[in-house]
Parts: structure tokens; C-alpha cells; sequence
């Protein structure tokens, strides 16, 4: 057995684990594996693993692995994505987490038409106010997923966030539970949001228990970036 494959099955214990704990099914959480700056080889290894979703973070390093490898597997975008890159993300991706604006809104469906296609998409929430975090403020998000209702080429999947680096995974909770309520009071008043995109290496266990459907992990699959 490979280190990969090591890792991946280490992984899927823990969120197992981390399901049963909370009383969920394990099957409702979906591993993204983190492939960026992961070279092709590795991230191959990956998918003969049996990971399912791959998350890049950037369209251009995307790009060639989604050509060399195909769709034996989804692709998600789970990076800050500029307008400019839109017509890119549509072509390539299954599913984009993080929309964070109106006018992003607006140019992803604009190119999904042009594509012929529906995209799958999640509103990035900036929680923590970190101004070097993306995302939107709490506050607009239900104006940027009443926007994406009325577009026709996209179809809003959930919400995402990214909470700040901190060394106890516990730290995070208030940021998932946030996250969490924020869906629960959108669904109340009429907003159908499904998925949460929540939870990377060091802390997607605690996710997984405040609800998270997605987790982003890479660090504990791959090792660490270089």
C-alpha cells in the first residue's frame, strides 16, 4: 500500500468516526481531496485510491491535470475565483465553492449559457471578517443566493467557509456552528441551500459534527506543500 493510499484510508476512518460520534451516516460527508501543487503523478495515485472529488485552487494548474487525467473523477474549484477566469471555471469545473459576489454570479452564468450547461455552485461566507480572507460577509449572502435563484444557469448546491488557522481544531467550532445556522435560517425563509463546504486537514472532524457535507482535505492526504 502507498502512503496515499494509506492516508486516504486514514482519513475516511476519521470521518467515520467523526459522523458516528455526531449520530450522522458517514455517507452524507464527501471527501474533496486538496490536489494543488500536487503533482500529476501523486495526484493519479489519489484516484486509483478511489478518491471521488479533486479541489484545485487554481484554474491554470487545473487545467493540465484535468486534461491528463480526465473525469474518472469530479473537479472542484475551492480557490478565489476572478471574473476573468469565469469562462475557464465553467469549462472545467463540476462544482465551484466559492462564489463570493453578485457580478461573479452574473459572469458564471453568462459563460454556463454560452457552454450549454448548469453550474453547480456555493457561496464562499467570510465569517471571521479576516481581510485577507475571500468570501462574502455574512449579511450579503442571502442577497447573492437570491440572485443566484433567479439565473438560469446556476444552481445553488450550498455554502462554504474557511475559518482562520488556529493550532486546536476546537477553536473552529463557533465558526462551523455560524455556518450552520446560517443555512438552517436560510432554508427557513424560503432558500434552498443543501450543502456545507467546511473543514480542512487539521480540523474537519469537528466539522463533520457542527454538519459540514464537504470536507477539503490535502495536507493529510498529500503531506505537506512544498
Amino acid at each position: 500500500m502507498t502512503q496515499i493510499e494509506e492516508n486516504i484510508l486514514r482519513v475516511m476512518e476519521r470521518i467515520e468516526k467523526a459522523a458516528r460520534k455526531a449520530g450522522r451516516n458517514p455517507e452524507e460527508i464527501k471527501l474533496v481531496a486538496v490536489s494543488k501543487t500536487v503533482e500529476i503523478a501523486r495526484v493519479r495515485e489519489a484516484v486509483e485510491a478511489g478518491v471521488l472529488i479533486l479541489g484545485e485552487n487554481y484554474v491554470q494548474e487545473a487545467q493540465k491535470k484535468i486534461e491528463e487525467i480526465g473525469h474518472p473523477v469530479a473537479w472542484h474549484f475551492i480557490g478565489h475565483l476572478q471574473s476573468n477566469k469565469a469562462k475557464y471555471a465553467v469549462r472545467l469545473f463540476d462544482m465551484i465553492h466559492s462564489l463570493d459576489s453578485i457580478p461573479l454570479a452574473e459572469e458564471l452564468d453568462r459563460r454556463a449559457e454560452k457552454e450549454g450547461r448548469t453550474m453547480n455552485v456555493m457561496i464562499e461566507v467570510n465569517l471571521s471578517g479576516e481581510t485577507t480572507k475571500f468570501g462574502s460577509e455574512e449579511a450579503r449572502t442571502f442577497d447573492i443566493a437570491r440572485k443566484v435563484l433567479n439565473l438560469r444557469h446556476l444552481s445553488l448546491a450550498g455554502l462554504m467557509t474557511m475559518p482562520p488557522y488556529f493550532d486546536s481544531p476546537e477553536m473552529s467550532r463557533s465558526y462551523f456552528i455560524q455556518l450552520r445556522e446560517l443555512k438552517e435560517k436560510m432554508i427557513k425563509e424560503g432558500v434552498p441551500v443543501k450543502e456545507l463546504s467546511m473543514g480542512m486537514s487539521n480540523d474537519f472532524e469537528v466539522a463533520i459534527e457542527e454538519g459540514a457535507t464537504y470536507v477539503r482535505v490535502g495536507t493529510a492526504i498529500f503531506g505537506e506543500r512544498k
